[in-house]
This record gives structure tokens, sequence and C-alpha cells, in this order.
């Protein structure tokens, strides 16, 4: 497995650290450089965004009139969707080129990018649709999800020989088989999660962003540096994305970024066998999806009542008034407080430290 503790040696550990702060920079440097050529393609083609002004609600449509005021006139402004790729496509060539480690590197990259591109389809039917249909049915993403964390579940359990979680301060726990719905439930609630939260202008970026900076410390302090520097890449990456996607955002990563860096993020988690401290770390995550599910809960026990003006969270703080800027700065240091608790958690709890 790749939880081992490491002893600090000074001479080994300062050229590692040296090399992961480089990744992250030139991850954001790469990205940085790669957005105009993005940006000029997805103008001259018109990658608008389509708008909802439907949500699912257990199976069936509902109109969304709170979500559709908040956001009819950003819409208006014409924004490109599919940011994302500039995010996994900058990681894909630093990994590929430099970084690539069958034992750390490989499953988290090729999540990266398969879900990428299963994401990358949905946002292309939404920018294609004229007939009123917002991206790929829901059924067939999740099912393709599914598949995606099903064959995940499979290879780490049966080819890796993964059957134990790691619980924080008490040690390792043999969960046999459970391991399999264990890993496809990490990864469909974290692609879901992400999701999720990726609606205001900067929020998931800022919040991925510091998520990926965390577990790169974590796994830099496992002793398992390539999966540190993936995630350092990551992290710069995304972070060059924020700064074109903070408002007013110059575009949105869309599907193709949201549920590719949630989906890598429950694999890296799984990884560093700190499942049960990743709540912590993405705790706004798991609040922003807590909110949709009291809210569909609610909707469908008290004959259409509703706890939240609108849902997820982030949409019923826009609703009470709050300025969209100041819920997202205000959930990137909820989001930056506790992925310190949750880095502490990990390492602390491990002995590591």
């Amino acid at each position: 497995m790749l939880t081992q503790s490491i002893i600090i040696n000074e001479q080994v550990v300062t050229p590692l650290l040296f090399e992961l702060f480089a990744f992250a920079f030139i991850g954001f440097l790469l990205a940085m450089v790669l957005t105009p050529i993005f940006t000029h393609f997805a103008y001259k083609y018109q990658w608008w965004k389509k708008i909802r002004d439907t949500a699912w609600i257990g199976g069936e449509k509902e109109k969304a009139p709170v979500y559709h005021k908040l956001h009819a006139q950003k819409h208006k402004r014409h924004i490109p969707t599919m940011a994302g790729i500039i995010i996994w496509g900058t990681v894909a060539l630093l990994t590929l080129g430099f970084n690539l480690d069958r034992a750390q590197t490989w499953l988290p990259l090729f999540t990266l990018v398969t879900v990428g591109c299963l994401g990358l389809v949905d946002d292309y039917i939404n920018i294609r649709s004229t007939g009123g249909l917002a991206g790929m049915r829901s059924k067939i993403k999740m099912s393709w999800l599914l598949v995606f964390a099903s064959l995940g579940a499979w290879w780490f359990y049966a080819k890796l020989g993964w059957n134990v979680i790691h619980i924080p301060a008490w040690g390792d726990l043999n969960i046999g088989w459970l391991y399999i719905p264990l890993f496809i439930l990490v990864f469909i609630a974290t692609a879901n999660a992400v999701n999720i939260t990726d609606g205001l202008d900067g929020l998931s970026g800022g919040l991925l962003s510091t998520a990926f900076a965390s577990y790169a410390i974590i796994s830099f302090f496992q002793g398992n540096y390539g999966l540190s520097i993936f995630c350092g890449t990551v992290a710069g990456a995304t972070l060059a994305y924020t700064w074109f996607n903070i408002f007013p955002a110059r575009f949105f990563m869309g599907d193709t970024g949201a549920v590719a860096l949630g989906a890598t993020l429950g694999v890296v988690a799984l990884l560093t066998n700190t499942v049960l401290v990743l709540p912590i770390i993405g705790f706004v995550f798991v609040v922003e999806t807590l909110s949709v599910i009291i809210q569909l809960t609610s909707k469908k026990l008290r004959n259409g009542k509703k706890v939240f003006l609108s849902a997820p969270l982030h949409h019923h703080l826009e609703a009470k008034g709050w300025p969209e800027t100041k819920v997202t700065m205000r959930f990137w240091i909820i989001g930056a407080m506790t992925a310190i608790i949750g880095v502490a958690v990990a390492l602390v709890g491990r002995g590591t430290l």
C-alpha cells in the first residue's frame, strides 16, 4: 500500500519538496499559457452554457424559479463552459511527461482524464442543444460514473489487494469485500459533491485548489512523492483556472472539470487511505451536498415544502441577499480552515508527525 510513514531526512526531503513546489508552479504557468488558446476557440465557436430553468426532483422535472432568477443575467453574458479541459490537460501533459508512476499516479490520472472526457461529452451536448436538453441525461451520466467507479473498485480490491481503511488515532480496519462498495460510494459521492458546489464564480476552483494542496502535503509526509507531485500539479493548474474564474468569470469548468476533479479527489483519498479525513478536508462539499439532500427530502415528505429558498446552500445564501463574492470568499475561508484540520488529523492521527 501507499500509506507507510517515513522518517524525515533533510538531505532527501529538501530536493523532493523543491520538486513538489516546482511542479505546482509549472502547472500553474502551463495552465495560464493554455488559457488564451482555450478562450480563443471557446468564444469563436460559442461554447455557451445553457441555463436550466427546471430541476430534476425524484425523477420528475420541476421549475427552479429562484435559481433562474439569480443566474439568468449571468448566462446572458455568454460565458463559455468546458474550461476543465485546461486543468486536466495541463496535469496530463506534465504527469505523462515527467511524473508517470504505475503505483502512484497512473490511477488518479486515468480517473481525471476518463471522467473528464465523460464530462466533456455532457458539456458538449449542453452547448449544442437546441431543444432544451441541458446536457446528458442524468441516468446515462450516472451509469457511466458507476462503470468507472466499479472498475476502479475491482482494480483496487482484486489487483492491488486493498481491503482496509484507516481510522485516525485508532489504526487500520480490515473490511474485506466491503471495500468495493466503499470505493464506489466515495468515487460517486465526491464527483457529485464537487459538481453540486460548482455554482458560483471561483467557488469550486478555490476549494479544489485547497483540497488538492492538502493531499499534496498528506501524501508527501507518507512518502508517496509521485502522488504528492500529482496533487501539487492539480492544485497549481486549478489555481490558474480560478484566476480567470473569479467574479466576473471568463469561463466555467463545467462537468468537464467538476465531475472529473471530484472523482479524482476521491481516488486520491483512497490511495492515501484517508477516506475518513476526506469529509473534513472537503467539508464545504459535504455541506453543499447535504443541503440538496435535505431540500429534496423535505419536498418529498412535506408536500413540496422547502427548507432552503434554493439549493444547494450557496444559492440559498444568494437568495437571502448575500453577494456572490461574499458567499464564495467565506466558503473559501471555511474550506481552508477545515483543510488545515483535516491535514492535522491525517498526519497526527497516523503518527506521521
